[in-house]
């Protein structure tokens, strides 16, 4: 099926699309639902003209109301959402518009849920914007564990990816295969001080060890002297912790460098197939990183990568495949429950166990609000090994959900309490 002859019940605006159930049956066929204002509105609230536009942003809005479509055609008349408004904004990457885009989506627009929100300051402010005001919000594009820890909340699900998945994968791996001297360069926000302190973790319980935190500003184009200060130690590996347009300035510096040359690896803490693609495979061939999901892995994930391409003209990363499951689980457990009210579909998905495009395995762990799910050790391929364009990725193996991410007593030790 492609998405393409979409058409819209309604055009809010440019960046708002109002789309209609094909029907209002309840769950019992009898029509009856229980909607606060007569429709379900899904915000999108992500980075949509700055250095994490390409991995997430506007093609993020249209993994929504792919999701939104397949909703319909899956129901029909069946379908039990009126009307369902999907609307976006952009971030800019800073939690005090993060923090106000939240607020006027849940209180002048409507929002029963918003997704995505990508930079770890700014989700933590869209968190206690949904809790405050008992909406949902379930975070996509951020990576910090403070989500699943001391500022975890009723109204928030963590879904795709968080620092310690991705240092219990990269981190772990490349140390045990034989390097064990780190220096780490992140940036220097939420997002990068959790990955430091997660990649340090698991790096230190494989054997190894890191002789440099190297903090950068965010975000950065010139990381010259940064390099140049880790290279210095010597190390057997510089673990990059930035992301999108900034890990693509970070690997051009480091080729510019030499400092593979010099004997040096790079370890990428994470990466998004936009960020190959942005720069190719030669600059990247051979790293190990860590992927929440990949858009040729199997059959079923590039079945709707095919038409998602049709819709973007690009590949999915990971986050775009993360928000149309978001959404899609979202409206189905809404679909079950005839209902709109928060608590109600907190109550659904709590404990709920998930198979679809991205949740493999997946889970909605009721303790701790983190959703969790296989993911996946890759590396980048040689120019060679390539047969189409974005096919960048080889998968070495998976990372089973129930080992990927962080236990459950952990969340509990790092001050989530979700209560009763």
């Amino acid at each position: 099926m492609t998405h393409k002859k979409l058409v819209a019940t309604a055009v809010v605006s440019a960046s708002a699309l109002l789309l209609s159930a094909c029907g209002n049956a309840g769950p019992g066929g009898d029509g009856e639902g229980e909607f606060t204002d007569g429709k379900v509105v899904i915000g999108v609230l992500n980075d949509q003209s700055g250095v994490y536009k390409d991995l997430s942003g506007p093609n993020s809005v249209i993994a929504v109301e792919m999701a939104v479509a397949d909703y319909e055609e899956e129901y029909g008349d069946d379908a039990v959402i009126p009307e369902i408004e999907v609307i976006d904004a952009d971030h800019q990457n800073k939690p005090d518009v993060a923090n106000t885009k939240a607020q006027e989506m849940y209180e002048r627009q409507g929002a029963d849920i918003i997704l995505d929100v990508p930079t770890s300051s700014a989700a933590l402010a869209v968190a206690d914007q949904a809790n405050s005001h008992k909406k949902l919000h379930f975070n996509i594009g951020a990576a910090t564990t403070e989500l699943t820890g001391a500022q975890c909340n009723p109204y928030t699900f963590h879904y795709a990816y968080d620092t310690y998945q991705l240092a219990n994968g990269t981190g772990k791996t490349v140390t045990e295969n034989g390097d064990t001297n780190w220096q780490i360069i992140y940036p220097d926000y939420a997002f990068g001080q959790d990955m430091d302190k997660s990649f340090t973790a698991a790096i230190e319980a494989a054997g190894g060890t890191v002789g440099g935190h190297i903090a950068t500003p965010f975000p950065n184009d010139n990381f010259a002297t940064f390099l140049t200060k880790a290279a210095a130690e010597k190390p057997d590996v510089i673990g990059t912790m930035q992301a999108g347009g900034d890990l693509i300035n970070l690997v051009k510096q480091y080729g510019q460098a030499g400092l593979a040359d010099q004997g040096i690896s790079l370890a990428v803490g994470l990466m998004f197939i936009t960020d190959i693609h942005s720069l190719g495979v030669e600059p990247f061939k051979g790293v190990t990183f860590t992927d929440a999901w990949y858009w040729d892995m199997d059959d079923e994930s590039r079945a709707w990568a095919d038409e998602f391409m049709e819709e973007t003209g690009g590949r999915p990363s990971f986050a775009h495949a993360a928000n149309y499951s978001a959404a899609k689980q979202y409206l189905e457990a809404v679909q079950q429950e005839g209902s709109d009210d928060a608590d109600t579909v907190v109550g659904h998905l709590e404990g709920k166990e998930v198979d679809d495009v991205f949740l493999r395995d997946g889970k909605f762990r009721a303790e701790d609000h983190r959703v969790i799910h296989d993911v996946y050790l890759a590396k980048v391929k040689d120019a060679a090994d390539v047969t189409e364009e974005w096919d960048y990725e080889e998968i070495v193996s998976t990372i089973p959900a129930a080992e990927a991410f962080r236990p459950v007593e952990d969340s509990i030790a790092a001050g989530c309490n979700l209560g009763d």
